[in-house]
């Protein structure tokens, strides 16, 4: 296969042949260059004398480990974008990868289309960095000639259909397009050279802009969006940037605003439709399963075990679908930002040994032990709404329960680790093969095999779970033996702060 003269350089370093072979087939049908090396120092001498944008390294490798290869790199040059392979990607591994300067990182095994998603989201950073590099070098006037300069960047902005506005470091405008105008429902003739709160209203987005323009997010580390409302009924979404000198000094702020009225208005209507829809069912089937339940208990020995099975069936079908509405409302509250109470100050001991105890029951029936591990330290609390924290982890838990055989074994592991928490789910159960890890959090997706068919569920569990750790800022990852066992790791920040909506 021909690659053009524009290719990216790509160096694999891996001590599996395999895994080097598959994916300099896969990268060279992308317009990449590959060069491989199965160790860490060989890998540093071909960085010594050829230009390479992007490495992908194993963590786990004889000689040289992969941290230490990584420092090098980093140390040889910071432009080069490590993406980190590792069969041993659990969070830690992944954080202080990232910590280290790692641009990114893919677990072993990993699919062909899993690797083009990282290897173009590189390629698109590093054509996004030449391109900043450009315009800077092409910069030759400040941000205030902006204004009057008739350059093809200026006609460029001019004629974008989002709102763009440019601010100096006092947070006065310098530059803004007519879209910025009509989104805010400015006058036409309105021009440049105010401070923004002169022509933003709303008070957090200017403290924003301020915060950006005055230097506060020149890593463009995390910088929130701002969404805001005009005109009653029109909703804008706001994302600024710093703008850096060439001694990445902050000389400003540059702010896309988007109408997004639109995506607000069918998001109102998805949460009204599955609202409606939920509760219209809801009663019908509560009446129906309160029937079952009363004609089950009527029934005597003389009535036919048939009967008796088919509306035990039916009763537990109808519990099936009253769960099912009851999580649908679930995830459209967590979609919508949308708390069960307001948020306090929760002790994590105590929501976990008050789980555990209730759950405890459930498990004894299967002949299961149900054990929590706490620290010897007490616990931080955090701050957030003690109904999601008790539905995540009674989701987990739950789980564990109906996912383990009957005798197992499940475990509740809580960590202290810096300024997080790490509580872990642990269980000798079914299990879980490897190709179904990355779909178990999608809606409905359930794994059934010849162990878990006749397990009831509603496939809204664990998205419910994803959803609130999100909330919560937090990270959540599963590693699971087919046959062996289920571990789910929930980190959760100390700083938590969940906001009331």
């Amino acid at each position: 296969m021909t690659i053009s003269p524009d290719a990216i350089n790509v160096l694999v370093i891996d001590d599996e042949k395999d895994i080097r072979d598959g994916v300099e087939r896969i990268l060279t049908r992308m317009n990449c260059s590959v060069i491989k090396a199965p160790r860490g120092e060989e890998g540093l001498k071909i960085l010594e004398k050829e230009k390479v944008s992007i490495v992908l390294l194993d963590m786990k490798m004889p000689g040289m480990d992969g941290m230490e290869v990584l420092g090098l790199i980093r140390k040889l040059d910071e432009s080069i974008l490590v993406i980190v392979i590792t069969g041993f990607a659990t969070v830690e591994t992944a954080i202080e990868a990232m910590k280290r300067g790692a641009y990114d990182f893919i677990p072993k095994p990993f699919e062909p289309d899993q690797l083009r998603i990282v290897i173009n989201r590189a390629v698109e950073r590093i054509r996004l960095t030449k391109e900043a590099e450009l315009l800077e070098r092409e910069r030759q006037q400040t941000l205030f000639d902006l204004d009057t300069e008739k350059s093809r960047i200026r006609t460029i902005i001019e004629s974008l259909p989002n709102g763009v506005v440019v601010t100096n470091s006092q947070g006065q405008v310098v530059l803004m397009n007519p879209s910025f105008r009509k989104l805010l429902d400015l006058k036409s003739d309105l021009g440049p050279g105010e401070h923004i709160n002169d022509y933003v209203s709303e008070k957090g987005l200017c403290d924003l802009i301020m915060e950006i323009s005055q230097g506060k997010h020149v890593d463009f580390d995390d910088i929130p969006t701002y969404e805001f409302a005009v005109s009653g009924n029109k909703y804008l979404l706001a994302r600024g940037q710093p703008v850096l000198g060439e001694r990445r000094e902050c000389m400003g702020a540059v702010v896309n605003v988007v109408d997004i009225t639109t995506m607000k208005a069918l998001d109102q209507l998805k949460s009204e439709f599955v609202a409606k829809v939920s509760h219209e069912l809801r009663s019908p089937l509560s009446t129906i399963h309160e029937q079952l339940a009363v004609v089950l208990q009527d029934m005597v020995e003389d009535d036919l075990q048939a009967d008796q099975e088919i509306l035990s069936r039916a009763k537990e079908k109808t519990m099936g679908l009253i769960s099912l509405i009851g999580d649908l409302l679930d995830l459209s509250r967590i979609e919508a930002g949308i708390t069960s109470q307001e948020p306090k100050s929760v002790s994590i001991e105590d929501v976990l040994k008050n789980i555990t105890d209730f759950l405890n029951t459930k498990a004894k029936s299967k002949e299961q032990t149900l054990t929590l591990e706490l620290p010897k330290k007490r616990l931080p609390s955090i701050t957030t709404d003690p109904v999601s924290l008790e539905s995540l982890f009674g989701n987990l838990i739950t789980n564990a329960i109906h996912y383990t055989q009957n005798g197992g074994k499940i475990k509740v592991k809580v960590d202290l680790t810096g300024i997080n928490l790490r509580i872990a789910v642990i269980d000798n159960g079914f299990g879980i093969q490897e190709k179904y890890l990355d779909k178990i959090f999608d809606r409905f997706y359930r794994v059934k095999d010849d162990k878990t068919r006749f397990i009831t569920g509603t496939g809204l569990g664990l998205p419910i779970v994803k959803g609130i750790v999100d909330s919560l800022g937090g990270m959540i990852d599963v590693e699971s033996t087919s046959g062996e066992g289920t571990t789910f790791t929930v980190i959760l920040p100390l700083q938590n702060q969940m906001p009331v909506s």
